[in-house]
C-alpha cells in the first residue's frame, strides 16, 4: 500500500511538472504571437468600419472566466480550448457545463463606461467581458485588417474567434492589432476582457481624485490598410527657422517608390526618397505668405501624403511655440494663456465624455469663458478634443496620469508611463492646438521621482522637440506670506507650473491678500490650478464655505495675487465643470462630486464663472491696446 501511494504521488508530481511545462511553452508562444502593432496616426481620416454600438457583456467579479482556481490565465495554456464564439445557444453538447455565456446576455453601449449605463455597476471595479460579432469586410489583394481601439480602461485582453490578439495596459491611449490572420470569411467574434481594477504599480496608481470609469470608453473600428502603409508622420514649422517645413514620414514596411507630400494651398509638392529606411526625414522652404495658426485665426492647411501603396490626408495648422526668458512665444509673439482645467466627463448625461458632441460641449464652454487655452487633466483625453481645438482655436496642455503616489522605483511602472507618453505624442504630434506635454501632477520631491521624471522629459524631447515640457508642481511656503518653487524638476521643464490653493486648503481667502511669490528662474510661470468648492445654487455670505459667494470671493482675491506675480505667462483654474470623485462624499454638498467647477453638473454657471470671464475679457482688451 505504501509503495502504491508513493507511486501515485510520484505520478501526480510528474503530471504537475508536465502541465507546468505545457503552460510555460504555451505562455511563451502566446507572448511571441501577439498581434499588437504601432497605432497608425490619423485613423479618423482613414476609411473605417465602426464597431460602435451595442456589445453583449457579462460581469466576471471573481475572474473565473480568465483564471483557473490557482490563478493561471487560461489563455496562456493549451489546456483550455474554449471557443468564445461557442458560448451561446449553439453549443454542440447541451449537457456541457457552461457557467458563462453571451446567450441572452444584456448589452452595453460602446463607446461608454459601464458605471453610468447600469446602476449595479456604478461603483464596480473588476473584470467585464464584452462581445461584438462582425462580418469580415472585403479586402483587396495586399491589404491587411487592423482592429483599432481609441481607449479601454484599464487593461484590455482582446480575442478574435477565440484566439488572443493581444493585451494593452493604460486606460487613455489608443492601441491596434493586426487581425488579418485571425479573421475568417463571414461572421467573426470579437471578445474583450476589460479590467479596471486599481493597483499600486499602475499608471495612474491606486489613489486618484476622479472616477474610475470602466469599459470600452472610446471608438472601436476596423481599418483596411495595404501591407506598407503610412504609420506615423510629423509636419510642422521648424522650431528654429519658421521658413522651413520639417518633419518625417514613417512607413510600416519599406517601399522603393518615392513619397510625396503635397499641399495645394501652400503650393507644395515634394518627393522624398525612402533610401531603404522606414523613417524618412524632410526639411524644405515654404511660401512666405503662409498664414500661421493662432487662437484668433486657427488656419488649417490640407496636406496629402502618398506612397506607392498608400495615401492619407490631414488638416494641419502651422505655428511655432517657444519661450524666451519669462515669455511664451506663439509664432514669435508673446502669448498669455487664459485657461481652464477640464476632466473628460459629461456631467449632464453622466460618465466619460466619449463623443465628438461631448468634446464640443467642453470646448464651447471654454470659449464662452473667453479662454484661449485648456489644461486637459489628468490623462490623455479623446482625440476629438485636439482635433476640435485645432479648428476652434484653443491651445491645449496634454498630460499623462503620473499622479500623486506613483511607484517610482518600479521599472515596469516607468515603462508603462513612458509607453503612455509615447502613444499620446504619436497620436497628437500634428495638432497645432497642442503646445504642452505635461509629465506629472502633484508628485513628491524625492530622488526616485526626480529620476523617473527626468527620464520621461528626455523621452518627450526625443519624440517631439517642437513643444514645451511641463508638470504641475507644488509650491513652497517660506513663511511670512512668501512662496516660491524649489522643486528641482523645474530645471528640466520649459515652464514653471504649479498648483496653489491658498484660501481653500490653506486658511481662509484673507490669507491670499498678504501672499507674494518670488522665483529664482527666468522661465515663464504658469499657475496650473487654483480654486474652491461651491455647490451651484447655494448662496450665502462670502465667509460660508461651499457657497457660490465664497468661491467667487476666493477667485477675486487670487486674480489680484496673480496680477502681482512675476513672470506670469498664464493660468488654468480648477476646474470648468463639477466632476465625479469617490473622495468627495460630504452629504448634501458633495455627494460624490468635486464641487470646484465653475459650472455645476447640470450646467448652471456659478458666480466665479463670470468673474473669471470678466478677467479674461480685460486681458483681451489690454492685449489689443498693447
Amino acid at each position: 500500500m505504501k509503495e502504491l501511494l508513493q507511486n501515485s504521488l510520484y505520478l501526480k508530481m510528474l503530471k504537475h511538472l508536465y502541465l507546468t511545462l505545457i503552460i510555460c511553452v504555451a505562455f511563451t508562444t502566446t507572448i511571441t504571437a501577439q498581434h499588437e502593432v504601432p497605432t497608425p496616426q490619423n485613423t479618423y481620416n482613414r476609411d473605417a468600419i465602426s464597431l460602435n454600438g451595442q456589445w453583449q457583456y457579462f460581469v466576471d467579479r471573481y475572474e473565473a472566466f480568465f483564471y483557473d482556481f490557482v490563478r493561471t490565465p487560461f489563455d496562456e495554456s493549451d489546456l483550455w480550448k474554449t471557443d468564445f464564439a461557442a458560448l451561446d445557444a449553439t453549443a454542440k453538447d447541451k449537457t456541457d457545463r457552461l457557467e458563462y455565456s453571451f446567450t441572452n446576455a444584456d448589452s452595453l453601449t460602446v463607446p461608454g463606461d459601464w458605471n453610468n449605463q447600469r446602476e449595479k455597476l456604478f461603483y464596480y471595479e473588476g473584470s467585464v467581458w464584452y462581445r461584438k460579432n462582425f462580418t469580415k469586410p472585403e479586402l483587396k489583394k495586399g491589404e491587411k485588417l487592423l482592429l483599432h481601439f481609441g481607449a479601454v480602461n484599464y487593461r484590455a485582453d482582446v480575442y478574435v474567434n477565440g484566439k488572443k490578439a493581444g493585451m494593452h495596459e493604460g486606460g487613455f491611449t489608443a492601441f491596434t492589432f493586426d487581425i488579418s490572420t485571425l479573421i475568417k470569411d463571414g461572421n467573426n467574434s470579437l471578445v474583450v476582457r476589460v479590467d479596471n481594477k486599481r493597483y499600486k504599480e499602475a499608471v495612474p496608481t491606486d489613489v486618484t481624485d476622479w472616477w474610475n470609469y470602466g469599459g470600452i470608453t472610446r471608438d472601436v473600428s476596423l481599418i483596411a490598410v495595404p501591407d506598407s502603409y503610412i504609420e506615423n508622420y510629423h509636419i510642422q514649422l521648424d522650431k528654429e527657422d519658421a521658413t522651413l517645413l520639417s518633419g518625417f514620414v514613417t512607413l510600416s514596411e519599406i517601399v522603393s517608390a518615392p513619397i510625396t507630400i503635397q499641399s495645394k494651398a501652400l503650393g507644395i509638392k515634394k518627393e522624398l526618397t525612402p533610401n531603404g529606411s522606414y523613417k524618412i526625414p524632410f526639411s524644405f522652404k515654404i511660401n512666405e505668405s503662409v498664414t500661421y495658426w493662432t487662437p484668433e485665426n486657427p488656419k488649417l492647411y490640407n496636406f496629402e501624403i502618398t506612397t506607392g501603396t498608400d495615401a492619407l490626408k490631414d488638416q494641419i495648422g502651422l505655428r511655432t511655440i517657444t519661450t524666451k526668458g519669462a515669455e511664451i512665444l506663439l509664432n514669435g509673439k508673446p502669448l498669455f494663456l487664459r485657461g481652464i482645467c477640464a476632466h473628460e466627463e459629461n456631467s449632464e448625461k453622466g460618465g466619460r465624455a466619449a463623443t465628438k458632441e461631448d468634446a464640443l460641449r467642453l470646448l464651447t464652454a471654454a470659449k464662452e469663458l473667453k479662454a484661449n487655452y485648456m489644461r486637459l487633466a489628468h490623462y490623455p483625453h479623446n482625440e476629438y478634443m485636439p482635433r476640435l481645438a485645432d479648428s476652434l482655436g484653443i491651445l491645449l496642455w496634454e498630460e499623462i496620469p503620473v499622479y500623486w503616489t506613483i511607484d517610482w522605483k518600479n521599472l515596469k511602472t516607468y515603462k508603462n508611463a513612458e509607453t503612455q507618453l509615447s502613444e499620446l505624442i504619436q497620436r497628437d504630434r500634428n495638432r497645432a492646438s497642442v503646445i504642452i506635454w505635461s509629465l506629472a501632477n502633484e508628485t513628491p520631491i524625492i530622488e526616485e521621482r526626480l529620476n523617473f521624471l527626468k527620464n520621461l522629459a528626455q523621452k518627450a524631447r526625443e519624440l517631439d522637440h517642437t513643444r514645451l515640457i511641463s508638470a504641475a508642481l507644488f509650491k513652497e511656503n517660506l513663511g511670512d506670506g512668501k512662496y516660491t518653487i524649489t522643486d528641482p524638476f523645474s530645471e528640466y521643464t520649459d515652464l514653471v507650473s504649479f498648483n496653489e490653493y491658498l484660501g481653500w486648503y490653506e486658511g481662509m481667502p484673507e490669507i491670499i491678500d498678504g501672499a507674494n511669490f518670488t522665483f529664482s528662474t527666468e522661465k515663464p510661470v504658469m499657475v496650473s490650478e487654483f480654486g474652491a468648492g461651491a455647490k451651484a445654487g447655494f448662496h450665502a455670505d462670502a465667509t460660508t464655505r461651499w457657497s457660490e459667494e465664497f468661491q467667487d470671493d476666493l477667485y477675486k482675491r487670487t486674480l489680484k495675487l496673480l496680477d502681482r506675480m512675476p513672470n506670469l505667462a498664464g493660468l488654468s483654474p480648477w476646474i470648468l465643470f463639477d466632476f465625479r470623485s469617490p473622495r468627495r462624499m460630504l452629504p448634501a454638498i458633495q455627494d460624490g462630486w468635486n464641487r470646484k467647477g465653475l459650472i455645476g453638473e447640470k450646467g448652471d454657471r456659478k458666480l466665479a464663472f463670470y468673474t473669471l470671464q470678466k478677467y479674461y475679457e480685460d486681458k483681451i482688451d489690454q492685449s489689443l491696446k498693447d
